[in-house]
């Protein structure tokens, strides 16, 4: 008894493999998930010509997502993923830069260079934690991924290795292909490119814990006689608290969702085994980094 490896598209006729969701030639859908009844995880089938400028992707990853993703896949290199870091370091060095107007110097030059130092150094420090930590990140939702769908192996077989070109020419693609000078042009799956604009959201997080701090933290009048037990009423605001759990809820739910859309696009997989295996992973690393701070509990 023979067992099937491959189904036909309705649509171009072309043969896809036997797991995969959309048809690898005219972007058909092939198979149905209940989960994509919600908009948010729904496939989208039109027509794909151009790619949207990178901040229009970086807008429309907090609107709708899942056609972010999709576009940014027929032309991963354009990804704005290292574009969402940096700019996540600048929001970084503008929060120390918050942080440091509740600190007033007496010496007004003094002031001025200490709060660009407090910008500079907190810029140097998040682009070092948003790069290093969302590499991590990546690294263990591929590894739940992999136990999901076999995302790696998938990449290996569509993209051929990192560094390796496409076995499929243009010679040998469908004429209905709506993925010409996209999905089978291209030769890398800059999977790290296009998956670090899953933390497009603590874009939005860093602005509104910018906010907090401008209003919410008292301000700490520093003279020459210097007093450390000044800082306590700031070091010790339950604001720090807020704070946590708005990036805890970040890594758990609304990082772990992006990542899922991004990794299905890629692998061309299931979303709902995706995403329960994402979950696991950004509840698990919320947990760990934030749930068990004591600032948390007080």
């Amino acid at each position: 008894m023979s067992t099937q490896t491959v189904q036909r598209c309705p649509r171009c006729g072309n043969e896809n493999s036997i797991d995969s969701y959309v048809c690898t030639f005219c972007g058909k859908r092939l198979k149905f998930e209940r989960i994509e009844e919600f908009s948010i995880f729904k496939r989208i089938e039109a027509e794909w010509i151009n790619p949207a400028p990178w901040y229009l992707k970086i807008l429309w990853l907090f609107t709708k997502p899942n056609q972010t993703f999709w576009d940014i896949n027929h032309k991963r290199k354009k990804a704005p993923g290292y574009y969402i870091i940096l700019f996540n370091a600048i929001l970084y060095g503008l929060i120390g830069l918050a942080l440091s107007s509740h600190f007033t110097l007496l010496d007004p030059t003094l002031d001025f260079y200490f709060r660009f130092v407090v910008f500079l150094a907190f810029f140097l420090v998040g682009l070092i934690l948003y790069f290093l930590f969302g590499f991590i990140m990546i690294w263990l939702f591929i590894k739940g991924a992999n136990y999901a769908v076999g995302f790696s192996e998938k990449l290996e077989m569509r993209f051929g290795g990192e560094k390796q070109k496409e076995s499929q020419k243009e010679a040998e693609m469908s004429p209905f292909s709506i993925y010409k000078g996209g999905l089978l042009q291209q030769q890398q799956a800059y999977k790290y490119k296009m998956l670090f604009c899953a933390f497009a959201p603590f874009i939005l997080i860093n602005l509104i814990e910018i906010v907090i701090i401008l209003v919410g933290f008292p301000t700490v009048y520093i003279t020459y006689g210097f007093d450390p037990n000044i800082f306590n009423p700031m070091f010790t605001s339950p604001i720090w608290a807020v704070f946590h759990v708005l990036d805890a809820l970040t890594i758990a739910i609304w990082v772990p969702i992006l990542i899922t859309l991004a990794i299905r696009e890629l692998s061309n997989s299931s979303t709902t085994r995706v995403l329960i295996f994402s979950l696991f992973i950004g509840i698990l690393l919320a947990i760990i980094v934030y749930f068990f701070r004591p600032t948390l509990f007080g």
